[in-house]
């Protein structure tokens, strides 16, 4: 967490302008104020719900706010475990009584600060959640808060599978609670500015986007969080972790790991699909210009992470989408050099650079004669964008969502919509691992269904039938800008020979 943003009372109660955006990037995110406007003078009520390691971040943007004047507070606290009296290795205290006093609550307040987070959905006083668990128990809490009339912030990814995630936003469409999904990348305008000259024809047709998210680590990938003595049965309601009475994972004996490091068990979430791929993923859609895409397949495995782990150390999902594109997503836990992340057109490329302030440079195509072989262009070149990046990403994405809560804009910078289209990809990549399966998606109803030749075979069709390519979401250029090919007149010659007659010679 970074040090206070220099933002006023008086700008932070306009952000049902477009103050808020400002922060982001100069106009880059308005808030529209549609109806029901809050009274910027009303102070916004927060529980907590999940007082782990993320969530320290969130507490302290909402304290660095309150500290700053600004009419926020948090009220509620909620977590499943007593919390240790020391740090663990790796960040802030954490955990339910720790967590509270940090906030200034008193622990032994009991309707503010409770393992049970359903007391805190029935006060009247609290206006919006924090919802930071692990993912199995993100679309409960999130429906029921929206249920109970609570606007909620919810870490990613935004469920555990993925009819959760079609039933959250089934919830936030019905209720109309202002939602988002904590994915910090969404705060960086470069993809919004990217999508714009998409859009525009910049590059042409779209036809693939590479992410990565490569990391290393001696002792394995999340085994870094700390186990202690003092996580065991006493400090810990294991069966409201487990939440098994509501159906969100299998009755088992406490086990710390399984507590503290539970992102290495599919019983709890999906590894690296799920914690890191959806980072890059959401922004990488929203550049593109789409959301769920029509077939998935996902391969990998453990490769050498034996330490009694599910999830894979290896993994890659390459997703197709109706519009005519493809999304690669590569990772491995044993190696942090990086993929790097491309938008390829058929006129041109968009390059990201390693970091938000490294902007992108867009390449242009050459596609003159024959193409060139392997390896002949890198990518050198084009020109530079560097839309102005926020100095805190999380911060940015507390601006922006109080800005929507107060102008009643569900708008947000990642709504349950694109969290929906997110967690439908890697999660169909998991099944697809787990299955040895390629998979369909129905867009109208979530159906998954097993994969078969008419993807291949749809295209071939267009492809005899001279058909011409389908485009982005929001597409505002020529149909056919950068979209067309142009023959040479040899290929006039090209046809079957039916009964002896030359093809060419046809009248």
């Amino acid at each position: 967490m970074t040090g206070k943003h220099a933002m006023n009372r008086r700008g932070f109660l306009g952000t049902t302008g477009a103050t808020a955006g400002a922060v982001v990037a100069a106009g880059s995110f308005p808030h529209p104020a549609i109806a029901n406007v809050r009274d910027p003078n009303e102070k916004l009520n927060f529980a907590i719900l999940g007082a782990g390691g993320r969530m320290q971040a969130h507490i302290n943007a909402l304290l660095a706010m309150k500290q700053e004047g600004l009419p926020v507070d948090i009220v509620g606290m909620n977590d499943v475990w007593d919390g240790g009296a020391t740090k663990p290795n790796n960040g802030d205290v954490r955990g339910l009584y720790p967590s509270a006093k940090k906030v200034g609550l008193n622990p032994e307040d009991k309707a503010s600060v409770t393992k049970d987070y359903r007391r805190l959905l029935d006060r009247k006083d609290i206006h919006a959640v924090v919802v930071a668990t692990p993912d199995h128990w993100h679309a409960k809490m999130c429906i029921d808060a929206m249920d109970a009339g609570k606007h909620v912030y919810c870490e990613k990814p935004m469920t555990h599978t993925i009819d959760e995630a079609r039933r959250v936003a089934e919830t936030q469409a019905r209720t109309g609670k202002i939602f988002t999904v904590g994915v910090q990348s969404t705060a960086d305008p470069r993809w919004a500015a990217a999508n714009s000259l998409i859009r525009s024809g910049k590059i042409g047709h779209v036809l693939q986007g590479q992410t990565s998210y490569y990391r290393n680590s001696n002792m394995g990938q999340w085994r870094y969080y700390g186990l202690t003595e003092d996580m065991n049965p006493k400090t810990v309601d294991w069966k409201m972790f487990l939440g098994t009475e509501f159906g969100l994972a299998p009755d088992m004996p406490f086990n710390r790991a399984k507590y503290a490091q539970w992102r290495c068990y599919w019983d709890f979430g999906g590894g690296m699909y799920t914690d890191l791929f959806v980072h890059q993923l959401t922004h990488l859609i929203q550049a593109m210009g789409v959301r769920f895409p029509r077939r998935v397949v996902g391969g990998g495995g453990l490769y050498m992470e034996y330490d009694g782990r599910d999830c894979p150390d290896v993994a890659t999902v390459v997703a197709d989408y109706d519009e005519g594109c493809q999304v690669i997503i590569s990772a491995t836990m044993c190696n942090d050099v990086q993929l790097g992340e491309v938008i390829r057109g058929h006129t041109g490329s968009i390059m990201f650079g390693g970091s938000p302030a490294d902007g992108f440079r867009v390449v242009a195509q050459k596609l003159e004669g024959r193409p060139a072989p392997p390896g002949a262009n890198s990518g050198e070149g084009g020109e530079i964008t560097k839309p102005e990046q926020p100095k805190d990403d999380t911060r940015a994405l507390w601006n922006h969502y109080i800005g929507c809560i107060r102008s009643n804009n569900q708008e947000t910078l990642c709504p349950a919509s694109l969290g929906y289209a997110a967690i439908a990809t890697v999660n169909m990549g998991v099944q697809s691992y787990r299955e040895g399966k390629a998979l369909f998606f129905n867009k109208e109803n979530g159906a998954i269904t097993e994969a078969d030749r008419s993807w291949a075979a749809r295209w071939e069709e267009r492809s005899d039938l001279r058909g011409t390519p389908n485009q982005i979401m929001g597409w505002n250029a020529d149909p056919l800008e950068g979209s067309t090919l142009t023959l040479p007149d040899y290929q006039k010659l090209e046809g079957d020979w039916v009964n002896g007659v030359d093809p060419a010679k046809k009248a």
